[in-house]
């Protein structure tokens, strides 16, 4: 039997504390505990970036990142960039786009798009590309995905969150 941990962190502005067995990823902690299913499973092998989440402000693969590691960490989901029914301008954005198809990568693209926003209010389309490597999507062929960022970095650069 493995002795199970107290993690503590906050996810999405909420103080979370669960009691976890050493070997729980963090996307099984977002998903089977506390319910949040718009972090996606993908590959399980850090490969596809569906399951990207912010911790501590960067891109993280919540599907190989043991949840004990984050502990006192603050986690950011796709659920938490809504205010209410009030969608964040990247999510605007990919709609407006048509960035989202059918939508499986579309919450960790947004993440890591947020992140690149959070560090460079400014990105080219290179920096876009860089920033959403980690990230794959069979769909959109990327380049309304790039376009959505670049969309999303002038509104929220003209008043924007």
């Amino acid at each position: 039997m493995v002795d199970k941990q107290v993690v503590k962190f906050v996810v999405n502005g909420q103080p979370c504390e669960l009691l976890l067995e050493p070997r729980t990823t963090l996307l099984e902690v977002l998903r089977e505990e506390i319910g949040l299913t718009g972090t996606k499973y993908g590959c399980g092998t850090a490969d596809c970036g569906a399951c990207t989440v912010l911790v501590d402000g960067k891109p993280t693969l919540s599907c190989c990142t043991l949840a004990i590691t984050v502990h006192n960490s603050e986690i950011l989901t796709i659920e938490g960039l809504t205010e209410g029914s009030t969608l964040h301008p990247i999510q605007e954005a990919f709609v407006e786009a048509g960035a989202v198809q059918c939508g499986y990568c579309t919450p960790g693209m947004i993440l890591s798009a947020k992140a690149l926003l959070d560090e460079n209010s400014e990105p080219t389309a290179v920096d876009v590309k860089e920033a959403l490597a980690g990230n794959l999507c069979r769909c959109t062929g990327y380049v309304k995905i790039v376009d959505a960022v670049l969309s999303a970095a002038e509104a929220i650069g003209q008043g924007g969150k």
